[in-house]
């Protein structure tokens, strides 16, 4: 078997998550980088979709848990994010996904607070 790696990278959303409540009111700038390990050497071989990862099936999966709920810890985006595309996506081995956070709330200049995650089949 070999590895190959698929990624999605800066998907962007806005959305409302935080500790601080004016967080969860007024929300803010998210963007996510999901890299996924499998064998795509048939999909390769055969130029075959049904033989790899659709990355559009999973920008939906990154896309509906971003924006349709509301959480405190980035690191729980990045948690879900990366077990739904493990339970949707037989194919991945592995997904480690990267939630970023756009200007966090730390008391100075800061560019973004990030929470990486990889979950292992």
């Amino acid at each position: 078997m070999s590895i190959g790696i698929v990624r999605l990278r800066n998907a962007v959303f806005y959305a409302h998550h935080g500790v601080m409540q004016e967080e969860h009111r007024i929300g803010g700038r998210y963007e996510v980088d999901v890299s996924l390990e499998l064998d795509f050497e048939p999909a390769a071989r055969e130029d075959d979709l049904t033989k790899t990862v659709d990355y559009e099936k999973v920008y939906v999966v990154i896309r509906d848990i971003i924006t349709q709920n509301k959480y405190f810890l980035i690191e729980r985006l990045s948690y879900l994010i990366a077990h739904r595309i493990l339970e949707r996506e037989s194919i991945v081995l592995s997904a480690e996904v990267v939630v970023r956070k756009a200007n966090p709330p730390v008391g100075g200049p800061c560019d973004c607070a990030e929470a990486v995650y990889k979950a292992i089949r």
